[in-house]
């Protein structure tokens, strides 16, 4: 009897010690959970007295509205974040939802945040910013004589932005040569066409250029290699160099010509699970598995790193050139009232091999640096070639500070990717014999 009391006993202790113990995990949970409400309230405490100490005590009373500071307040805040992150107030946020077909008033640059700086990432070709011989990595350093420093992306590009025939100066520091200038460009519309240079090369090697990813760029990119495979290409060079990217469908599009249906493009992940998105190939019919050599610069950037990175990882392409810029995030609109949204980083892209592209970039299998300014100059050329009519108009680009002409520039990235085509298809030939 002894012995089976003592072991009641140690069970009855034992189980008063379990629901002892869970009652120490419950109080502790929600003390925990009270802190966290507390720091909240503490905060917004602290914001309204600072609030309420500058409406009492700051010298301009233009500025004092709870709005104006509660909307100032909240672009801090977002902007403190990351660059793409923005309050829009209802001025912004009307100006973003009647942003349709690809077309605006601008000088014709995109831009971001690199290293915390205003960064242009890619000029558009015959385009106001073009023509005034502005350069990839080239950084903003002011705009109509004010410091783009801790400007906002959102609020930068506003003001770059305008109606066409208006005059905006901005200064620029070129990081190649230490170089800073002003720059007065005229502000022009803006209307991006999407896929340039379709063509046959010596050797039936066809090339073509997507310059940036809009709504028609799948349906013109499959029109122009049904065009050039008709001549029985032996391989293609698909030239992404400066393309800033832009709609992310149709840069998952682009690259199902070349891979299976259902094969994995990219993906979305977050804190939040909601936002994890697979994004795959949905056509059926892939084109001919003939080699691909894709072409990437520092101006590369967003879908084209997507196309790049899926390309590459599959092992469908190889991939020449420099480093792309490395912007990968993933930006959702949220309305907060009727008249305002935040532009909220959500997610961040990653390549099927679950490369982080954003800061990173993607990195070439075959690495053939070539400056930006030879870019430039290359674009000249050929848009010299294709219209004569831009002689006169360009003419000043051919010239040297010394009054000497320039000598036409080659396009090295361009012939390595020749070069490497003519030599897997050689290696085939080799192989099958």
């Amino acid at each position: 009897m002894r012995r089976r009391f003592a072991f009641f006993l140690l069970l009855a202790l034992l189980f008063g010690n379990f629901v002892l113990g869970l009652q120490r995990q419950t109080l502790s949970a929600a003390s925990a959970e009270e802190k966290t409400r507390e720091s909240a309230y503490r905060n917004i405490e602290l914001f309204t007295s600072v609030m309420e100490i500058i409406r009492k005590d700051y010298v301009d009373d233009s500025k004092l509205s709870y709005q104006d500071l509660t909307y100032s307040a909240l672009k801090g805040m977002l902007s403190g974040l990351d660059p793409h992150s923005q309050f829009m107030e209802p001025s912004s946020y009307e100006e973003m939802k009647q942003e349709t077909g690809g077309q605006f008033g601008g000088i014709g640059v995109v831009v971001g945040m690199k290293d915390g700086v205003l960064t242009i990432i890619s000029p558009i070709e015959d385009t106001p910013g073009f023509k005034a011989g502005l350069l990839p990595n080239d950084k903003i350093i002011r705009i109509e004589g004010k410091s783009t420093e801790r400007l906002p992306l959102g609020d930068a590009v506003k003001q770059l932005r305008g109606a066409p025939g208006t005059k905006v100066t901005i200064t620029t520091l070129r990081p190649s040569s230490r170089e800073v200038k002003d720059v007065t460009i005229v502000r022009a519309m803006i209307k991006v066409e999407s896929v340039k240079d379709a063509k046959v090369m010596e050797g039936k090697i066809g090339y073509v250029r997507i310059v940036q990813f809009n709504e028609p760029t799948a349906d013109e990119f499959e029109k122009a290699l049904q065009k050039i495979e008709k001549e029985g290409l032996v391989g293609l060079v698909l030239d992404l160099r400066n393309n800033p990217g832009g709609l992310l469908e149709s840069a998952v599009d682009v690259t199902g010509k070349f891979l299976p249906k259902g094969q994995l493009v990219v993906f979305t992940e977050g804190r939040n699970p909601a936002v994890k998105q697979e994004y795959r190939v949905r056509s059926a019919k892939p084109h001919p598995d003939y080699p691909l050599v894709v072409l990437i610069n520092e101006g590369s950037a967003s879908g084209a790193e997507i196309v790049a990175g899926a390309l590459q990882d599959t092992r469908r392409a190889v991939i020449v050139g420099e480093t792309s810029f490395g912007k990968g995030s993933v930006q959702s609109v949220i309305p907060v009232k009727s008249d305002c949204a935040i532009r909220l980083t959500t997610a961040k892209y990653y390549t099927p091999s679950r490369k982080v592209i954003h800061e990173h970039g993607i990195t070439p299998d075959i690495l053939v640096p070539m400056s930006s300014e030879e870019w430039n100059q290359i674009l000249l050329q050929r848009s010299q070639a294709a219209d004569p009519t831009k002689k006169e108009e360009m003419a000043a680009e051919e010239f040297l500070p010394d009054g000497s002409k320039k000598a036409p520039v080659r396009d090295v990235q361009l012939d390595r990717a020749v070069d490497l085509i003519k030599g897997i298809n050689a290696f085939k030939t080799r192989v099958a014999q």
